[in-house]
């Protein structure tokens, strides 16, 4: 083998892996991109879920106060629907927290 032929080879061989390196970085670049941006959701969903629960807490005060009882049930119309839509955002954070853990143990 002549010396050009090594570095024929050489160069092949080398651009195979450093294509093979930039398809690997990335698909790292994706998931690490497409986790952020599961963590973000849930961030955000976990925001919301706080807003509803401080609704709830302006309710039972109201009932309290603004309406002179003395009794809360989670069957009252307002609770009954802030805790079926906090029960909505719970189950899609656990939804995506799942993801986020198959997308970490993939690793």
């Amino acid at each position: 083998m002549t010396f050009s032929e090594k570095m024929r080879d050489l160069f092949e061989h080398g651009a195979a892996a450093t294509k093979d390196l930039a398809i690997k970085a990335g698909n790292k670049a994706q998931d690490l991109g497409e986790r952020g941006k599961l963590m973000l959701e849930i961030k955000q969903l976990e925001g919301q879920t706080q807003k509803l629960i401080n609704q709830i807490g302006l309710e039972v005060y109201k009932t309290f106060t603004e309406k002179d009882e003395n009794v809360i049930s989670r069957d009252q119309e307002e609770i009954e629907k802030l805790l079926t839509e906090i029960a909505v955002i719970k189950e899609s954070i656990d939804s995506k927290e799942a993801e986020l853990n198959a997308r970490k143990n993939k690793e």
